[in-house]
């Protein structure tokens, strides 16, 4: 931990921060009311500590850089500075508040196209949807399979043998004289004329036994350079992470979006006969089907880039039923720095999540500080890697459970809090709104407890929306608390919904509703407070999807 951090949370403000005085573990349920901590939770304090972490010095807090492992510093200083115990294990015997772990970062080596006395490089010159591994350079026949369709009134495949070939073929579908599709006569195209059509004419090739698949897109060349470009960024961006080293289970056929000029090149012709060819295809429906041929290498080589990161904790011990362990969990890594160098700060995602449960924490310890310690242990975790997967709560969950899940009650996730989306902008009051996931899921217990604290202390409107197996999103799958519920852990995951700044530089403090946070918060530790100091653990009762 690093000094002049260490101090930056402890000066923070005497509200941010209470030291946790030692107590003799008590054997009945708190006395005080919890309306006396709830009301320690303050929109004031969730500014100062996102004033901190969605800073500018953050860098965005990407996994494994060291914006993230700056805000990671942070958050150890703040359960430090609360009197939070540490109890991350260490080689040295000693315990930490840090869980550090490795990711792999999936990365190309040498991956290109050699092919008429000319190599084609990855995102300079083709694209590829979905992966490839192929470690060693390997050469293949081509061929030209016009649209590469296979339907009721087509099929570019008869008399012609593709098993162990590379196919090239055109990116649409076939149109008559009017512009409408000749699949299905009709303004309506059909599925090989839509954009995800890829799918549909690498799966077919790949089940006649083509060895490669390269799509000939239908861009110009200016917007074949732009399709590049984003690639090339969303790449940057979105690097793919796994908790396991070594290859993914991907397979050696890849499907390749390329320009016209090295189609040319793969087919033995000249751009300029190519695209001749093609206008006759388009315009008069002649075939070439297997009258193009050339011969190509391809090499498409994956490699494992160690990333050092952690995930941070702080844990409050209970009374008479401290084995037992209620988790409030946020994420708190973001996407980091565009490839125009714009930072994406990540005020809403998940800062506010992550201020919540600084300040959940900061309540929890005061209560344990006057006597009125919860019964069961409390474990404020703050995860990384959410925005690459998931990986932080899979890494605790699946891996290195610091405590037994099967200790382990429930877990209440905050992830972007303090933000009225565009469903609730209209209504009045707008900011008085949750959305509760998954509360039913797994216990009834837990869904009656958040709906009891929420009529009894925070009158807050309650929408069950994203709850619904139904939902588009799949917003229940999208956050670090089902890595809890796939272990039949109870879950509630909180969140005030998208808005347009998701994912953006432009998700900045500013745009912060603090007095919904504050609301939001508040309902998350009544519901915490019930679950750790009633009689009985909550009960695991149904298996909704």
């Amino acid at each position: 931990m690093k000094h002049w951090l260490f101090k930056t949370a402890i000066c923070l403000t005497a509200s941010s921060v209470v030291p946790l005085l030692a107590q003799t573990p008590a054997a009945q349920p708190p006395s005080a009311k919890p309306e006396t901590y709830a009301q320690t939770v303050t929109a004031d304090d969730l500014r100062k500590h996102l004033t901190i972490l969605a800073a500018d010095d953050m860098e965005g807090r990407e996994t494994g850089t060291r914006g993230q492992k700056k805000a990671a510093e942070y958050i150890a200083g703040q359960f430090s500075a609360l009197g939070l115990k540490a109890v991350v294990p260490g080689a040295d015997g000693k315990t930490s508040y840090m869980q550090p772990f490795t990711l792999y970062k999936k990365t190309w080596g040498d991956f290109y196209v050699k092919s008429g006395g000319k190599q084609f490089t990855y995102l300079k010159d083709f694209l590829t949807n979905g992966l490839i591994a192929l470690p060693q350079e390997t050469n293949y026949e081509t061929v030209f399979v016009n649209y590469g369709i296979v339907d009721d009134k087509f099929n570019d495949y008869v008399n012609l043998d593709v098993k162990g070939k590379a196919v090239v073929m055109l990116d649409g579908e076939p149109k008559n004289a009017d512009g409408t599709s000749a699949v299905t006569n009709s303004a309506e195209p059909s599925r090989w004329g839509k954009p995800d059509s890829w799918r549909y004419r690498a799966q077919v090739a790949k089940d006649k036994g083509a060895a490669q698949v390269f799509i000939i897109s239908a861009a110009n060349a200016d917007e074949f350079k732009r399709l590049l470009t984003e690639r090339a960024a969303l790449q940057q961006r979105f690097n793919r992470l796994s908790l396991k080293a070594g290859q993914e289970n991907v397979g050696t056929v890849g499907t390749f979006m390329i320009s016209t000029e090295m189609a040319a090149a793969l087919l033995g012709k000249k751009a300029a006969q190519l695209t001749k060819a093609i206008e006759q295809i388009k315009s008069k429906g002649m075939s070439t089907v297997g009258k193009l041929a050339g011969t190509v290498a391809v090499k498409a080589e994956r490699k494992d880039e160690n990333v050092q990161t952690e995930n941070v904790m702080g844990f409050v011990e209970g009374t008479d039923k401290k084995d037992e362990v209620v988790i409030v969990s946020s994420h708190y890594d973001h996407i980091g720095i565009s490839p125009d160098g714009q930072i994406n700060n990540g005020a809403n995602d998940d800062g506010s999540g992550t201020v919540s449960v600084l300040e959940l924490a900061q309540a929890f310890a005061k209560a344990k500080a006057e006597g009125n310690g919860p019964r069961r242990s409390m474990l404020f975790l703050t995860v990384v890697g959410e925005e690459k997967g998931l990986l932080g709560s899979e890494y605790y969950t699946d891996f290195s459970p610091v405590l037994p899940l099967a200790n382990t009650v429930c877990d209440l996730n905050i992830d972007m809090v303090g933000r009225v989306d565009n469903l609730h902008e209209n209504k009045s009051p707008k900011d008085n709104y949750i959305y509760v996931i998954g509360s039913d899921k797994l216990s009834s217990d837990l869904h009656r407890i958040s709906e009891n604290a929420n009529s009894q202390y925070t009158q807050m409107e309650l929408d069950y929306k994203y709850n619904d197996p139904k939902d588009p999103e799949r917003i229940y799958y999208r956050s670090d608390h089902y890595n809890f519920a796939k272990h039949k852990i109870p879950i509630i995951f909180y969140f005030n919904g998208l808005h347009a700044d998701y994912h953006r530089p432009t998700d900045d403090i500013e745009k912060m509703d603090f007095n919904l946070a504050e609301k939001t918060a508040r309902l998350v530790f009544y519901t915490a407070w019930e679950v750790a100091n009633r009689e009985e653990r909550l009960k695991v009762d149904s298996n909704k999807q």
